[in-house]
């Protein structure tokens, strides 16, 4: 048989090759040449009538294609470098309240509500948060004390480093973690749970969980046993400085003008040279963002990034509020869909066979912030889970002028706790309203629970009468959206037989 085949093939060959040399020669040609390797002299596309001359492109073609080219690799380097950006914002930000140092920690210690800019932030839990610098400090030490809640550290391209706290592996009951720099060949002392990061910068996040609906217990476990500093200071720990942030105004959000190739430029020139593989640092590199030398582009080139800026972030709400992936949807005919699609933090499409799901990425940094596994995790009592909606259950996007109803069934699948927060579409920071904390959340409690065990909740303008305690704001003029979050997530949920109630025009 295999024999047969062999021949049949080297027949097929022959007759091809028979019938090719058959053929006239093309003109110009000794040879019959392939019409679709050929270049005609006009072609039009969607940029515009391109123009050869048997096959050179004229001036006029070569500028139109290469303005063209330059816009789309401005496109791309905007989805791509949104984890470089976001993670440079948060720092600025943190920065701008005095928080420098390692040792000088920026907490919601009256939770986060809605005065600062942050991305999808929680107000269920007392919130701390730190950069480590190790291009300036090196390896730096974070110590965690028993009790506290789960915890990361993210590297300067959000990339998971290491959980600290209840998913890490000090598995809740504390210890010390060492975090190693760039290419780091020192000493490494024993005692500590070692990370090496690929980055320089290094954000440290962590959460305190409230007990009996209060910050005080979170609050003395962080400020009584919360420790970072250099290890080289390990003999001489500068003292911690605990910067209260709950009701304070500042930015955590990149740009979405031509500024944000200004904030990329200055995470490349910052960092390690292999922060980031040769691949993506062409690609930022082809619109003038390279290590070592100057973000200066000429007007031509700032004229073609404003307009990049313009696509890609339109590109990039798209993908976050209209996405085309059906994998994003968590249950059949349902807006409610999950911020990690494929179910892996790394975005890696059948185990990486089908390499990284790139609009998957896009769609959850341009909206919220921390890489985990423990937030991509189906292990019951572990970690946590989220699922967001910005459409009403008639495919609408929500509207703040509008009044809606949802239910959150009884028997929630979520050991710790549960909550609902709801964000403003553009800035993807709480919503702000006369309620300051706009959300609600079973660990704080304050609202009424039907007889079966469910709670129904209500968003509009202005509170339905007699249901004010389990109502939320919204404000006319302004979409919105919302995160459900289950802390320590239950099999009911994992396998879908529990699930949220769409949210419900009525009116």
């Amino acid at each position: 048989m295999k024999i047969r085949l062999l021949v049949g093939l080297a027949v097929s060959a022959s007759l091809t090759a028979g019938m090719a040399f058959a053929q006239s020669p093309t003109p110009g040609y000794n040879t019959p040449v392939p019409e679709n390797i050929m270049t005609p002299d006009q072609v039009e596309s969607t940029i515009g009538t391109l123009n050869f001359v048997d096959g050179m492109p004229t001036a006029e073609t070569s500028k139109l294609v290469y303005d063209n080219l330059d816009l789309l690799r401005g496109v791309e380097t905007f989805l791509n470098g949104i984890p470089a950006t976001s993670i440079a914002a948060m720092r600025l930000g943190q920065q701008s309240v005095g928080a420098v140092l390692p040792n000088q920690v920026m907490i919601m210690d009256q939770f986060l509500d809605s005065t600062p800019l942050f991305l999808t932030g929680n107000t269920g839990t007392v919130y701390v948060s730190s950069f480590l610098d190790l291009g300036r400090d090196g390896p730096t030490v974070i110590e965690v004390p028993p009790g506290m809640g789960p915890g990361t550290v993210d590297d300067a391209f959000f990339r998971f480093v290491i959980d600290l706290g209840g998913p890490g592996p000090d598995k809740g009951k504390g210890g010390k973690y060492l975090i190693l720099p760039p290419e780091y060949d020192g000493e490494v002392p024993d005692g500590y749970f070692v990370a090496s990061s690929p980055s320089y910068i290094n954000w440290v996040i962590m959460r305190g969980l409230i007990v009996d609906g209060k910050p005080d217990a979170a609050n003395k476990t962080i400020k009584e046993g919360l420790k970072i500093y250099p290890l080289s200071q390990k003999d001489a720990q500068p003292k911690m400085e605990f910067i209260s942030v709950s009701g304070t105004e500042f930015n955590t959000i990149h740009a979405n003008t031509f500024d944000f190739y200004a904030e990329l430029a200055e995470v490349i020139n910052r960092e390690h040279i292999g922060f980031l593989d040769p691949e993506l640092r062409g690609l930022f590199a082809s619109v003038g963002i390279e290590k070592g030398k100057p973000f200066a582009p000429d007007e031509r080139m700032t004229r073609i990034l404003t307009e990049s800026a313009k696509i890609a972030n339109a590109t990039a709400r798209a993908i976050a509020f209209d996405t085309r992936d059906e994998n994003a949807y968590l249950f059949p005919d349902s807006a409610w869909k999950t911020a990690f699609i494929g179910g892996d933090y790394q975005w890696l499409k059948d185990e990486g066979n089908g390499g990284r799901n790139l609009d998957a990425r896009i769609l959850f940094f341009y909206q919220a912030t921390v890489n985990t596994p423990a937030m991509a995790w189906e292990i019951p009592g572990v970690g946590s889970s989220y699922a967001l909606a910005e459409r009403d259950s008639n495919w609408d996007y929500l509207d703040g002028a509008k009044n809606y109803k949802m239910t959150i069934p009884a028997d929630v699948p979520a050991k710790n706790f549960w909550s609902i927060v709801v964000y403003d579409a553009q800035t993807r920071s709480e919503l702000q309203t006369s309620q300051p904390l706009p959300s609600k959340n079973s660990a704080r409690g304050g609202f009424d629970i039907n007889a079966d065990g469910s709670t129904d909740l209500y968003f509009g303008p202005k509170a339905p009468v007699g249901k004010e305690r389990n109502w939320i704001a919204t404000v006319p003029g302004k979409s919105w959206f919302t995160y459900l979050r289950l802390y320590g997530p239950g099999e009911t949920w994992f396998d879908r037989s529990w699930k949220p109630s769409e949210i419900t025009l009525t009116e």
